[in-house]
């Protein structure tokens, strides 16, 4: 090892690994298997990785750093913007030495029982809950607690497995299929419903102190958005012509910071905003960078590098965040599959050449099968980043480009006999002949 900051990654950050080098730092990024397998993750020349079966579990981590002759070595912070590996982070930083999360309040950002306990102590708005310990048996709940709640991981992400439950009957129903499907996560939580807009809050804490955050908010709820299989649509609010929305929603982001106890790095904080009253109840928060194209977005609106302030407030070096906010709407958005088999779709490169289109990202490669539904926020080939002049004009171009793409998006059929897959060539390919042809 250098001489430079050692600091230990669990699963890799392309924009915290974009600018180690320009801090001094020395990153070993600990990879598990689902990064590595997926391959869409780069990593830069000279940055040393290490393999692990599980980033999440403490001992698999050891493991690669024990193996790899790091096992006591000294580094300076551990640092993840994997959710699942928040916690753990915190406890390889005591461990290790290093700076790192609190175990603790990792946890108050990962169960989002605990999280809605903490919130409602503070005094701020949020849904009441009741655990379900083993989602496999409901029988002893009689009535649902609330006239309509949300089903969901205790410690989920990406509204995987969540929905909306109405009944008794309802929850049975989803007890029985999770059952059948033999998932993993078994603790679940019932959240009584609220209605809304859906806000989000994403920012940079330094020694306790929110030192930058900015407001977005979704075309429509993600829940909405899965149930309904839409791509889901975020927007950042311009703190200058919507000053509005910061007025109304920073009280709430930083008490919720202060009461979860976040010290150093960056947040995701969902809200629903009630237009009608302008109350905002708090929905979850997690403690690390947004997915999507948060950090995209930061750039293109804030000019602000979320990477570079996680490592830096990581480290316990004050991020110098220069915010140059750009004029206009910057807003993205998720560009969706069909059921079959991934053939083709456009190039990045050809949709920069889009009017507004100013980041592209394609996730999966073709060959791919993708599922008959959208499960979670993660079901999507690719997401696009777009600038205009308004928030209407942006609304307007977003809906162009997921139009544009999806017309030039190839899915082959798939599980149907050869006969319409052959028909399904045919029409997509035209003036290709592949019939069996006789003998000249």
């Amino acid at each position: 090892m250098s001489r430079r900051v050692p600091v230990l990654c669990l699963n890799a950050d392309k924009y915290v690994l974009e600018v180690c080098e320009r801090h001094d730092v020395e990153p070993v990024v600990v990879m598990g298997n689902g990064m590595y397998d997926f391959g869409l993750m780069h990593v830069p020349d000279g940055v040393r990785v290490l393999r692990a079966a599980d980033v999440v579990n403490p001992e698999s981590v050891l493991g690669a750093l024990h193996r790899a002759g790091l096992g006591d070595h000294a580094f300076a912070a551990v640092l993840t913007s994997d959710e699942q590996a928040v916690v753990s982070a915190g406890v390889l930083g005591g461990h290790l030495g290093a700076r790192a999360i609190d175990p603790g309040t990792g946890l108050l950002f990962r169960d989002k029982y605990l999280q809605k306990v903490r919130i409602a102590a503070a005094g701020l708005p949020t849904a009441r809950a009741t655990v379900i310990d083993d989602i496999y048996d409901v029988s002893a709940v009689t009535e649902l607690p609330y006239a309509r709640a949300v089903l969901k991981p205790v410690a989920g992400l990406a509204t995987l497995q969540t929905s909306v439950i109405t009944s008794v009957d309802a929850l049975r129903a989803k007890s029985t299929r999770f059952r059948r499907e033999r998932i993993a996560e078994r603790t679940f939580v019932l959240e009584e419903y609220v209605d809304g807009d859906e806000w989000v809050a994403d920012g940079i804490v330094f020694d306790g102190e929110v030192v930058f955050f900015a407001l977005g908010t979704y075309a429509t709820p993600c829940l909405t958005a899965v149930d309904n299989g839409l791509p889901l649509r975020l927007r950042r609010f311009d703190p200058e012509r919507e000053s509005w929305a910061y007025e109304r929603g920073e009280p709430t982001v930083r008490a919720a910071i202060a009461a979860l106890g976040l010290r150093d790095g960056a947040f995701h904080l969902e809200m629903f905003h009630d237009p009608a009253t302008g109350v905002l109840t708090f929905g979850e928060c997690a403690a690390r960078r947004g997915g999507a194209l948060i950090h995209e977005e930061m750039q293109a609106k804030f000019n602000v590098h979320m990477g570079e302030a996680t490592l830096l407030s990581g480290l316990g070096r004050r991020p110098a965040i220069d915010v140059k906010i750009r004029p206009g709407a910057v807003g993205g958005a998720y560009l969706l599959g069909r059921p079959g088999t991934f053939i083709h779709c456009p190039s990045p490169a050809e949709m920069l050449e889009l009017p507004g289109v100013e980041y592209v990202r394609i996730e999966f490669a073709f060959g791919t099968q993708l599922g008959d539904e959208v499960g979670s926020t993660n079901d999507r080939i690719g997401q696009v980043l777009v600038a205009a002049d308004s928030e209407d004009a942006l609304e307007r171009r977003l809906a162009e480009v997921i139009a544009w793409f999806d017309e030039r998006l190839i899915i082959a059929p798939y599980g149907v006999p050869m006969r319409e897959q052959r028909a399904w060539q045919r029409a997509t390919w035209p003036k290709d002949d592949f019939r069996d042809p006789l003998w000249r």
